[in-house]
């Protein structure tokens, strides 16, 4: 399965790369109706480094462990190690537009887990992407072009 979404911000990629590699920045722009704990986060995301969250899809607990690999100042992709997918890999890139106009690509390619709880689990959550990418993209705009 693939997915993609694409947004502008109007900000450099310098401050766009900077602010997805703060890791911290994940929580910051997942919807509120989907609840995450960070577990074992770096402060800045780096070549290899893994973050640790569970988040809550209504009661049921999601564990998830990323990877971090090809972390340049134009993005990075991160591959699940554990979660609810048998594989997922969303790559993170940005284009510089403008001088201060960035276009931010979220391209997925994933694939479900043949299980009775997590391949519907990873079905549900495969089909909200576009809202899940819609809030980010919109919080993200909010918060680095200052508009609160």
């Amino acid at each position: 399965m693939r997915f993609r979404h694409t947004f502008r911000v109007r900000a450099s990629v310098g401050k766009v790369a900077a602010f997805h590699t703060a890791a911290a920045n994940m929580k910051a722009i997942s919807p509120p109706v989907i609840p995450m704990r960070l577990h074992r986060v770096p402060r800045q995301l780096a070549e290899g480094d893994e973050v640790s969250f569970t988040m809550w899809l209504g009661p049921i607990p999601v564990r998830w462990v990323a990877e971090f690999q090809e972390v340049s100042a134009f993005g990075f992709v991160d591959r699940q190690r554990e979660g609810p997918f048998r594989s997922w890999q969303h790559r993170h890139s940005f284009l510089k537009v403008a001088p201060e106009i960035t276009e931010v690509v979220d391209s997925v390619q994933a694939q479900l887990r043949p299980h009775l709880l997590w391949g519907p689990i990873g079905l549900a959550m495969w089909l909200g992407l576009p809202l899940l990418f819609a809030y980010r993209g919109w919080k993200t705009r909010r918060l680095l072009e200052g508009v609160e």
